[in-house]
């Protein structure tokens, strides 16, 4: 294994993999149904990775020191073979945390499947209980009931889950309490986060973001809590224990409080391309180089040289950018996986 390092020294340990750009929700931070219509062009399959290109893809990541995968979308479990490539990254790869996010639509069905080819942890995105908020930031007017089926079908399968709740103030902070105590009584993990200029479409405005010190004020006024340090360097959330004993929560604050100078993530796109930060337009082709006869090792030297170059620390500069005006273009969330 080649250990490589970035140019401020952070090691690629983590790799969010989107296996597909589409989704059958809409939501108004991710994927706004106004500019993601019927008509919109999303990617046919000669653009996307084949299962064949992709564990050649994930076998170079692996080579170069990536430990964590996280399997996401768009929705990842509209691709059929989600559950071989969980058996693939597991039993061939021999990756230790092969985790997936999803929007729980579809994960009633699936759950056995996915814990039958060895994933080990789930992330479901809910926003709200109350189907009305809920409705309205999925942009397809879907209840939460069909989502909680399927986080009791994934606990009842024996996976550990984590629920995604983004918080946008106006729109569903009434809910952090109401869910948190949901979550309390479940003892699953809510994950708090904060609202990001992910994307070029989701209205982003600073004023709509609630800071997660804000979240952890308002909860441990009802419920005391105290802070959990991270289990691994690059850990994305701050977590903090209920102390009465009943689990903990997480707090993703790129906004208020960025991470970047201990981000070792890098994210493929579902057409093969290696983007260094969530933030940044820039992809860099790892499929066409594929296709046009790379061997294993030329390919294992690409990442290792882009990696190699990385700097990228948007959010620690975002402010600064804001102020004199330097909106740079980013890939859609939807695109890269969040």
């Amino acid at each position: 294994m080649t250990d490589i390092r970035d140019q401020l020294s952070r090691p690629l340990r983590d790799l969010r993999i989107s296996v597909t750009d589409r989704c059958n929700f809409r939501c108004t931070y991710c994927m706004p149904a106004e500019i993601f219509g019927p008509g919109h062009a999303f990617l046919k399959d000669p653009q996307l990775m084949s299962f064949a290109e992709l564990t050649r893809i994930l076998r170079a990541f692996v080579s170069l020191g990536v430990e964590k995968i996280r399997l996401t979308g768009g929705e990842p479990l509209l691709r059929a073979d989600v559950p071989e490539l969980i058996r693939f990254i597991k039993t061939e790869l021999r990756v230790p945390d092969v985790a997936l996010t999803t929007n729980g639509w579809l994960l009633e069905k699936h759950a056995p499947a996915l814990r039958s080819a060895g994933l080990d942890r789930l992330n479901v995105s809910l926003d709200s209980l109350d189907p009305k908020t809920f409705g309205r930031m999925n942009g397809q007017g879907f209840s939460p009931e069909r989502v909680i089926r399927g986080i009791d079908a994934a606990t009842a399968a024996g996976f550990p889950v984590k629920l995604n709740m983004v918080v946008q103030r106006g729109v569903n902070d009434h809910d952090i309490v109401p869910l948190a105590d949901w979550a309390r009584q479940r003892r699953l993990t809510l994950r708090f986060i904060e609202f990001m200029d992910a994307g070029n479409h989701n209205a982003w405005q600073r004023s709509e973001v609630i800071p997660a010190q804000e979240i952890v004020d308002t909860l441990s006024a009802r419920w005391p809590l105290a802070p959990v340090g991270p289990a691994y360097r690059g850990e994305v959330a701050a977590r903090y224990r209920y102390l009465d004993g009943s689990g903990e929560i997480g707090l993703i604050s790129a906004v208020t409080e960025p991470f970047c100078r201990d981000c070792n993530r890098a994210r493929l796109s579902a057409d093969g391309k290696l983007h260094t930060c969530l933030f940044t337009a820039l992809g860099h082709d790892l499929l066409s180089p594929l296709r046009t006869g790379a061997t294993d090792e030329q390919l294992h030297d690409r990442i290792a040289r882009i990696w190699g170059a990385r700097t990228d620390r948007y959010s620690d500069e975002r402010a600064e950018r804001l102020a004199r005006g330097d909106l740079v273009p980013k890939a859609e969330m939807s695109y890269l996986g969040g």
